[in-house]
């Protein structure tokens, strides 16, 4: 790993905890994005996802002004917004007034994945399927609208006109890599359930990048699943939560989050599912000593500039903890590398 600072981040999932509710479970991530701040994350994203009960992300717009407006400095996101489910032009509108409350601290990621199945899909936009074929157009049409330029034309979102707020292409396959790079802008991967075309999507995104006016070289962000307590034991038992969550994901079962237990030879069964040890492969469990060697050898396969990480325990106390300790390895991470390059 040769750069000097990664970047780290969270990808607020909003998920309900069995015996949560969805009020609590909003409070809790306006309480962890504080936390993140004070800890020295670089952002907070939100996803959006929907038609489920336990899930809590389905506006991320709302939740990027409620967390925004009740912190200082943390950047919040959207993690993503699934564009083909809206009009660009309400996106870029709510966006633009986003800016203008918070200037600087507004992030916007798209994706073209529906966030839901394909009935809602539906529901949400009766034209969904063609608005994901013509995703690289409604990139454009956001493009168009935060433009000064646009000021000229018959529609605008004047409220968005000239604001900052940077792109960012979210993906979990090489179509976006290929879609980043053409219009030269941040690539975020979701190698935190997607593992499979991580390596060959950076690959293409950084051969093909083309400089732009948004970013003079490639940005790449990897989402990956972290959970760090004192001991390899504890953490282990804190991720037999998530692993509860894919394999009910796989055999439409999903429940609420579930507690953990420890890891019993069961769980280390589901794990050596082909399905689920592809979706969890990049999963960093254990201590910080534990998680620490893993990471660098992660950034260093990768070269990532940055981590977002997902960290979904049934427990918040548990999760905070966790968030802090991960927050202790990625300084430690950097002061090494720091120290490394001026010795060489």
């Amino acid at each position: 790993m040769k750069k000097e600072n990664i970047a780290y981040s969270i990808l607020e999932l909003v998920l309900v905890p069995e015996g949560g509710t969805i009020k609590q479970t909003l409070n809790d991530s306006l309480a962890l994005a504080q936390k993140a701040e004070e800890f020295g994350y670089e952002r907070i994203w939100f996803a959006e996802h929907h038609n489920s009960e336990h899930v809590g992300s389905n506006a991320p717009s709302l939740l990027i002004g409620y967390i925004a407006d009740n912190t200082e400095k943390i950047r919040v996101g959207s993690g993503g917004i699934m564009l083909p489910n809206h009009s660009p032009l309400v996106i870029a509108e709510q966006f633009g007034t986003l800016a203008h409350l918070y200037p600087g601290r507004i992030d916007m990621g798209l994706g073209r994945a529906p966030g839901t199945d394909t009935t809602t899909a539906q529901a949400i936009r009766a034209d969904f399927m063609q608005a994901a074929h013509t995703f690289p157009n409604e990139i454009k049409k956001i493009q168009q609208y935060f433009s000064t330029e646009n000021k000229s034309s018959k529609v605008r979102a004047a409220i968005a006109e000239g604001t900052d707020v940077p792109m960012y292409i979210l993906g979990s396959s090489t179509d976006s890599a290929h879609l980043a790079a053409e219009k030269g802008l941040p690539y975020a991967f979701a190698s935190h359930f997607a593992s499979t075309h991580l390596l060959n999507a950076l690959d293409i995104y950084r051969n093909e990048f083309q400089p732009s006016k948004f970013l003079q070289r490639p940005y790449t962000i990897a989402g990956i699943n972290v959970f760090v307590a004192d001991t390899d034991e504890q953490a282990e038992k804190l991720f037999t939560t998530l692993i509860a969550m894919f394999v009910g994901v796989l055999t439409g079962t999903s429940t609420a989050l579930q507690p953990p237990t420890p890891m019993t030879d069961e769980f280390r069964s589901m794990l050596k599912h082909p399905a689920v040890s592809q979706m969890l492969k990049y999963s960093f469990v254990g201590s910080k000593n534990t998680v620490k060697e893993k990471i660098r050898l992660f950034l260093n396969e990768t070269g990532v500039d940055e981590l977002i990480i997902v960290t979904p325990t049934h427990s918040f106390e548990e999760r905070i903890k966790s968030v802090k300790l991960f927050s202790e390895v990625m300084n430690e991470i950097n002061i090494e590398a720091a120290n490394n390059q001026i010795v060489d």
